[in-house]
């Protein structure tokens, strides 16, 4: 992860939670009382978030100790404790509802992700994420899928030239986009590699005929199992390929036995559930 980007995710998310101050915890607990709580596990996953967590308390109390039990990708069970910190009372529940909110969402990414990646064991297709994530929560929602074993794609609109449905359309059609999106880069000496979406055989043809030394990786948006292997057997290993659209859990497997290099699931992140974990005080 970029050290700035999280140490900015958390400033701004402490600053949306504390507002004026945290009245709750001024109002009973001295300022300088020091104080210990722990992390439980109350539900089964693959567990995310605790580098992120000790980041938060030490961003707001340099001093804070912090004590993994278990890491980021570890399994986890129920009645488990993942960290122990030892800080003042105020950072611990100043802290609390970020740590938790963080780890939750992104266990359950991880967990979700994992559960893909097992069914992918033996193919040589690698489980990408996508840009449908939280906004201003990207950089921790694509940290899961890595820590869940999944690889990710682009990060944002800056880092890859993806020529989409209503890229080509708006642009004049495939040809045009391809080649207009080249020169862009050619002219704005760009290092970014272009990958190209095709909606049918025909638009692969033409990837193929055009897009050498211009296209990187072609996407096969929407194709059944059986219109990628004849799309495979039209790109023939000169292009990366990705498959996409609307595969899930039951269907992964069914496009990984095709042989295309990736399979990309929006579902990794919007359709994980948040799972259950508790921070609770220690009683010095």
């Amino acid at each position: 992860m970029d050290n700035e980007q999280l140490q900015l995710l958390i400033s701004n998310a402490l600053k949306e939670d504390i507002g004026t101050g945290d009245h709750s915890t001024l109002s009973c607990i001295p300022s300088h009382k020091l104080g210990k709580a722990e992390l439980k596990i109350k539900q089964d996953g693959i567990l995310a978030g605790v580098a992120v967590a000790k980041k938060i308390f030490e961003q707001v109390e340099p001093s804070a100790q912090f004590t993994a039990f278990k890491n980021d990708g570890d399994t986890m069970k129920f009645g488990e404790k993942a960290f122990e910190v030892t800080a003042t009372i105020y950072t611990i529940l100043t802290c609390e509802r970020l740590v938790l909110n963080c780890m939750q969402r992104m266990s359950g990414i991880a967990t979700l992700t994992h559960q893909y990646t097992e069914i992918l064991k033996g193919y040589k297709t690698k489980l990408l994420d996508t840009r449908k994530t939280t906004p201003n929560f990207r950089l921790l929602e694509k940290e899961a899928v890595r820590i869940g074993g999944g690889t990710n794609h682009r990060f944002g609109l800056y880092d890859m030239i993806m020529l989409k449905d209503n890229h080509i359309d708006y642009a004049g059609g495939l040809e045009l986009a391809i080649n207009k999106a080249y020169d862009y880069t050619q002219a704005n000496n760009l290092p970014l590699k272009i990958e190209v979406e095709t909606r049918s055989l025909q638009d692969v043809e033409t990837v193929c005929r055009i897009g050498k030394r211009k296209v990187f990786r072609i996407m096969l948006d929407n194709f059944t199992p059986a219109q990628i292997v004849e799309a495979l057997a039209v790109i023939k290993g000169e292009y990366e390929t990705e498959a996409s659209g609307g595969i899930n859990l039951q269907t992964i497997e069914g496009f990984a036995a095709t042989g295309v290099d990736y399979v990309s699931v929006g579902g990794l992140i919007h359709q994980a559930q948040s799972l259950d974990l508790s921070l609770k005080a220690v009683v010095i």
